[in-house]
């Protein structure tokens, strides 16, 4: 028995009474880290936790996967699961998990990681699903969610009838946010739900929401057929490709892990966000034959819009601006609401052989009536017009130790004035060099006269338009205890950008070094650089310049389990921001975390306090926190002054749960918050949610 095994028997044993740990606990680090990349206040994951939440309670069979729910999952690379498959083809099936120390691309932190999610089994699952057993067998859940307005905003200041109708500072409903789900499902076969929502400022039962909730979404899906693989009526998602050509979910790009720079397509996907724009409407089918696949999908939909009639044409109408907000609040918001019809159709072919996937994808999107909004010269080669056709080709392969990937998308779309047609295209490389070294490159090159209105490929800007980069990411394993991750992003926009009057160019990258001597602590340093090119704030005369805004951000992050009850999390962040009009700026942030997680007691809960002191906006900082479940909170730290948040779950009578949190940010330097409909009279500004789920 050679030494590596002993070590590797000695972290499992050691480790054991974790893998054991809640669910809520080992999904909420994946939630954190993922979080934390994408530096948002408006975040939504819930895709992303009812996936791993699947895989928690329905660990994987190493013994009979093929790969695509391992891909799914999106904790290992290409290269990790093609090393799976192939260990598992030459020498059979897994006996033990202690196998995968054998594996040549698993150290033991990814087999910690994926822990949780697999199991290896001799038996087979059963594909045959009887009616009656998925009715007994499946999971009902029930979600009730209650968010008040605890401080008076001026958007709620009573007014008289006749300044409510003719004034669009004043909200038409109450502060106060409601939601509520309900949802059926049998493993990830069958799944069949119901999501509603009230925005806080919109009205409940009356006025424009007669019928309740401003907004509703339903779906019926199912899954695992020998030849009807997937199929959903209803709200659904779509993911092709690498994203260029459609992706319609939320996508990861750059973060510390290199790995989140390829995409993992899952052809449908149930909706269950309350995003109220980002989503199809209608029926699509997946339906395979051996080795190929084919995605049909037809989608129609109202979205919010602004219209503007033309006085030379009678009866012409047509878009000026397509609203994605899905906020229904003042008599402007409320005129907008759904003004457009959006259609798509497409179809999405693939074939899949080993370890090569190809496919090819055709997406057809049109309105029913002309989108012609203002010409700038910015934005000049945008879409415009009643149609879009967009086109594309994307791959996979696997080679031993290399994975490569990419997506070519082409548009073709015309108006009254020209006709347009734009490439996009991304092309990258993940490579194991051996078990403790891995590198990753990607290439990409957005025309920018390219544009899917449904798009989420690799990318610095929020749009897949306009763009030239080249990224290269890093993984070391320097020791047992001491890692290394690295990225370096080049890139450049060759034409203008909102609030960028010229071509423009920048860089970035991120260093981070982590020591993890076990299971129970760990530390980290980041740094990271960001250089982009704005418009100056101090010029005279009519072009304006570029200046470089250069942004560093300095991070140490300290975590330690006190036992199997206590964790406490403590961190330290600095940001400086330098641009010549502006001169140096700085802000930092200081916060400590305790959580209180014990195994024998139905309640559990999470404390924060930080102090922040930043200059102004510009150089805010954002920071994750625990919340109800698929509830999402990444707030921005900006100004001075202290933030403290608790948040309880209390689980009772079997089947439900009550999440109860409030949080307050209380200011220094500031007698109001922000201003207009949103503005705040005094220092304070808090939030309180409180949800219930009951599930059978």
């Amino acid at each position: 028995m050679n030494r590596g095994f002993l070590w590797a028997f000695f972290v499992f044993v050691s480790t054991s009474s974790f893998f054991s740990q809640v669910k809520s606990e080992v999904v909420q680090q994946r939630i954190e880290f993922i979080s934390e990349q994408l530096q948002s206040e408006e975040l939504d994951l819930t895709n992303y936790i009812e996936q791993l939440n699947y895989f928690f309670d329905h660990p994987i069979n190493l013994n009979e996967t093929s790969g695509e729910d391992l891909d799914e999952l999106g904790l290992l690379t290409s290269i990790q699961i093609n090393d799976l498959l192939l260990h598992r083809k030459l020498f059979g099936k897994f006996i033990s998990i202690y196998e995968l120390q054998s594996l040549t691309y698993w150290d033991l932190s990814t087999i910690q990681l994926i822990m949780p999610f697999i199991r290896i089994d001799d038996k087979l699952d059963n594909l045959h699903i009887s009616l009656k057993e998925a009715l007994k067998g499946g999971k009902y859940e029930t979600f009730l969610r209650y968010q008040p307005m605890l401080e008076q905003k001026g958007g709620y200041v009573k007014v008289s009838d006749s300044i409510m109708a003719n004034s669009n500072n004043y909200y038409k409903g109450n502060g106060d946010r409601y939601y509520t789900r309900f949802r059926y499902t049998y493993k990830t076969n069958i799944s069949v739900g119901v999501t509603a929502e009230k925005d806080a400022g919109e009205q409940f039962f009356k006025g424009a929401q007669k019928n309740g909730f401003d907004f509703y979404s339903a779906h019926a899906f199912f899954k695992g057929g020998k030849y009807l693989r997937s199929a959903v009526i209803g709200d659904y998602q779509i993911q092709v490709g690498q994203g260029l050509n459609l992706w319609s979910s939320y996508a990861f790009g750059k973060s510390s892990d290199f790995a989140t720079m390829k995409k993992t397509a899952i052809p449908i996907r149930p909706y269950t966000s309350v995003d109220e724009a980002r989503f199809l409407r209608g029926f699509a089918v997946d339906y395979g034959i051996r080795n190929f696949s084919v995605l049909a999908f037809v989608s129609s939909k109202r979205v919010d819009a602004s219209s503007i009639a033309d006085s030379t044409l009678d009866d012409l109408e047509f878009i000026s601006t397509i609203d994605l907000s899905g906020l229904h609040r003042t008599n402007r918001e409320i005129e907008k609401m759904n003004l457009l019809r959006e259609n798509l159709a497409g179809l999405n072919v693939k074939y899949s052989i080993a370890g090569l996937k190809v496919g090819v994808a055709a997406v057809y999107q049109g309105y029913d009536k002309p989108y012609e909004k203002s010409v700038q010269l910015y934005n000049q080669f945008d879409f415009r017009g009643k149609q879009n056709f967009s086109y594309s080709a994307d791959y996979s392969y696997n080679i031993k130790n290399i994975n490569v990937f990419g997506e070519v998308s082409k548009v073709w779309n015309s108006d009254l004035a020209q006709f347009k047609s734009g490439w996009a295209m991304v092309h990258g490389a993940m490579i194991a060099l051996d078990p403790k070294a891995s590198i990753g490159i990607l290439y990409r090159d957005y025309q920018k006269d390219y544009q899917t209105f449904y798009n989420a490929g690799f990318s610095e800007g929020s749009n897949t338009q306009n763009e030239k980069g080249l990224y290269t990411g890093l993984k070391l394993k320097l020791a047992s205890a001491f890692s290394l991750v690295a990225y370096a992003d080049i890139f450049q926009f060759p034409w203008m950008k909102y609030g960028v009057d010229a071509p423009s160019h920048g860089h970035e990258f991120l260093i981070q070094q982590s020591y993890k001597p076990n299971k129970i602590f760990e530390i980290y340093f980041r740094f990271r650089q960001q250089l982009r090119q704005k418009n100056s704030r101090d010029y005279n005369g009519n072009v304006t310049p570029l200046e470089d805004v250069l942004q560093r951000n300095y991070r140490l992050n300290l975590s330690y389990v006190i036992n199997e009850s206590f964790t406490f999390k403590s961190r330290i962040e600095f940001v400086t921001i330098d641009r010549e009009s502006a001169g140096h700026k700085t802000g930092m942030l200081i916060s400590q975390d305790l959580l209180y997680k014990p195994k024998s007691f139905p309640l559990d809960f999470s404390l924060r306090y930080a102090l922040f002191d930043t200059e102004d906006y510009d150089t805010r900082l954002y920071s994750f926190e625990n919340n109800a479940l698929y509830a999402f909170a990444v707030p921005a730290y900006y100004y001075q002054g202290s933030r403290a948040y608790v948040l309880i779950r209390y689980s009772f009578l079997r089947h439900c749960d009550l999440w109860v949190r409030y949080g307050v940010f209380l200011y220094n330097n500031r007698s109001s918050i922000s201003s207009g409909a949103e503005g705040i009279m005094g220092s304070r500004k808090s939030d309180l949610i409180v949800q219930l789920r009951i599930t059978l």
